[in-house]
């Protein structure tokens, strides 16, 4: 199917197979972030647009700045993959999806370029503005697919970007010494948690106990939220950021 760019930064089309129509959403309300954790710019641009790969994305943003598109914004691309939030699944019919070169966590988390940055940031604004997507909805993979999905990682700079007008961010509580929760205890803090987590749009049962799961999704908040350290371990500095996160969310 040929189609035109749907955003002025577009600098060229390259047309993927892998997409269908979007299913029961009038509209796109998610922006979802990716690195292509592929060994060059040009082998991910070929997978993600041959039929065999079964994946693609909206759009690929090579290290030099160059935007491509790949399908419509209209269409529902092959991108999220098996993840939720806030409660709904089928994340490919409710995002658009931007891939962004880089190697990602199998190359050591290559940085991302400034020409590369100010090009995500360009395009998301565009995005945003046109679907009107609400700042705390442009995620990372990870957000939507905690231990499935690590990318964009957390070499990615979520405050530079924040600062440019895309995506929803405070200034991480700083680290101390405290209090801190972790796998295997349980009680009503740990209910807590779980729950500004899940207030947050996390995928996560609230049992009051530290699982398994609640690590993994501990650290892919941390990944996005708090990236200084990323282990899964609840501390003070954690938690703090999440309820700040929460409280500016109400305010708005």
């Amino acid at each position: 199917m040929s189609f035109d760019a749907d955003s002025a930064c577009v600098d060229s089309v390259c047309e993927a197979v892998n997409f269908g129509e979007r299913r029961n959403v009038e509209k796109p309300d998610i922006l979802l972030l990716h690195y292509t954790g592929m060994n060059d710019g040009d082998s991910a641009l070929k997978w993600l647009c041959c039929e065999e790969s079964g994946v693609s994305c909206h759009y690929f943003i090579y290290e030099d700045g160059r935007i491509l598109q790949l399908v419509p914004e209209s269409k529902r691309a092959h991108h999220a993959g098996a993840g939720a939030w806030e409660g709904h699944d089928d994340v490919n019919s409710r995002s658009i999806g931007i891939e962004i070169v880089n190697g990602g966590h199998p190359a050591d988390l290559p940085e991302f370029p400034m020409v590369q940055m100010e090009a995500v940031a360009r395009l998301s604004r565009d995005i945003i503005s046109l679907w009107e997507i609400a700042a705390h909805r442009v995620l990372a993979h990870s957000d939507i697919a905690p231990g499935r999905k690590l990318d964009p990682g957390e070499k990615f700079d979520w405050a530079w970007l924040a600062g440019q007008g895309v995506g929803h961010w405070v200034e991480p509580s700083a680290m101390n010494s405290g209090q801190y929760f972790q796998r295997g205890e349980a009680g009503q803090p740990i209910e807590a948690l779980q729950s500004m987590l899940s207030m947050y749009g996390y995928e996560l049962e609230i049992t009051g106990t530290f699982c398994d799961r609640t690590h993994i999704v501990v650290e892919a908040f941390q990944r996005h939220f708090r990236s200084e350290k990323v282990d899964g371990i609840a501390d003070i500095s954690t938690i703090n950021t999440l309820h700040r996160l929460l409280a500016q969310r109400t305010e708005i």
